[in-house]
């Protein structure tokens, strides 16, 4: 069984994940559903053979694959795609989670990215995060707004990724890309030490920690654009998450620092296709005064109230997306019901 075969075709066929566990045949996940690749079933034997084929492919040591029980890291194949790995241990044998990246971006317009969430790329400063489960898009959809940036503005741009995905030229900015464990050691370090970099636009691959948190909400006050993740669902958890970290003592200050630093919260779903492929569905929800204030006075359970008060004009809340894109005959039922936020409501809105 050849991993390059197995790469390939999953990069023909359309695939965003590979799955190799003992036990199981090779699965693909095209267009959010589980596609067998083949028949035969994997033992400890083939997965151990995969695994180190990847490390070499990947100029790694596996010895950090024993010692951490857990590895990620990335990798490209010449005129095929880069590949994300996660490599671990399960059973007493090693598995494989391998992410496909296309070598190019694809266009926003043509993947679902709305305008509304392109248009924060002409902010100058602030903390801009983008919240969603793990494989909601959250990679592509910054990669867009980092590319469009970098198409537009002269500057220095800064990505700091565990593992990189994208590859990004230099366009009219200088784009300097740093990967966790490989350039440099952690998020938290690797922030402090952008600081001193002269960067005018910072990704910061995901907000882990409190230290990590800290560091952006700095780098946002002190004037510049810095780009996040947060595993997360809808805008209000994720300013909820935010203050949590920090200790009781201080959260009253941080909801102070939050509501003058965040310029934006972006909460978003893949949702499957009844014409094929997936649908990106959106949340926006921008930070104006009324919701600054209502953040700083720590009323956070006020602010879904102001969002869906807004309707369209910000681009509506999850549901009322989910509800369009239902009516117009683009999802099922059954994902509209199980990807909304009030499963009541969205009955009563479709007369269930």
């Amino acid at each position: 069984m050849e991993l390059i075969d197995i790469l390939t075709a999953a990069v023909n066929q359309g695939a965003s994940d590979i799955f190799c566990v003992a036990g199981s045949q090779i699965r693909l996940k095209i267009s959010e559903q589980m596609v067998i690749y083949s028949d035969e079933l994997l033992k400890a034997s083939d997965c151990s053979e995969l695994v180190k084929t990847v490390y070499q492919l990947a100029d790694r040591n596996l010895n950090l694959l024993f010692e951490k029980q857990e590895d990620d890291f990335s990798f490209s194949l010449s005129n095929l795609a880069r590949f994300r790995i996660n490599a671990y241990l399960q059973r007493g044998s090693q598995a494989l989670v391998i992410r496909v990246i296309r070598y190019n971006l694809p266009d926003y317009r043509e993947i679902g990215i709305p305008e509304r969430v392109m248009e924060l790329t002409q902010l100058h400063k602030g903390l801009v995060l983008i919240t969603g489960t793990a494989g909601s898009g959250k990679s592509t959809t910054l990669a867009c707004m980092i590319d469009a940036i970098n198409a537009q503005r002269s500057g220095h741009i800064i990505t700091l990724e565990d593992p990189i995905e994208y590859l990004h030229h230099h366009k009219k900015s200088l784009v300097s890309q740093r990967e966790i464990g490989v350039d440099t050691g952690n998020y938290a370090s690797a922030l402090a030490a952008a600081m001193r970099q002269a960067p005018d636009v910072i990704l910061l691959g995901e907000m882990r920690d409190y230290e990590t948190i800290k560091n952006a909400m700095t780098a946002a006050e002190t004037g510049h654009l810095i780009f996040s993740t947060l595993h997360t669902f809808g805008a209000v958890n994720a300013i909820d998450r935010i203050i949590d970290v920090f200790p009781p003592q201080q959260q009253a200050q941080i909801r102070v620092q939050l509501s003058m630093s965040l310029k934006a919260i972006i909460s978003q779903q893949l949702i499957p296709c009844l014409q094929g492929g997936v649908i990106p569905v959106f949340e926006i929800l921008p930070i104006n005064t009324a919701v600054a204030n209502l953040i700083r006075d720590g009323r956070t359970n006020q602010i879904q109230t102001i969002l869906t008060s807004a309707g369209t004009a910000n681009g509506g809340t999850m549901d009322s997306n989910l509800y369009q894109y239902y009516k117009a005959g683009k999802i099922s039922l059954e994902d509209c019901l199980r990807c909304c936020e009030n499963i009541d409501q969205m009955k009563k809105r479709i007369g269930e």
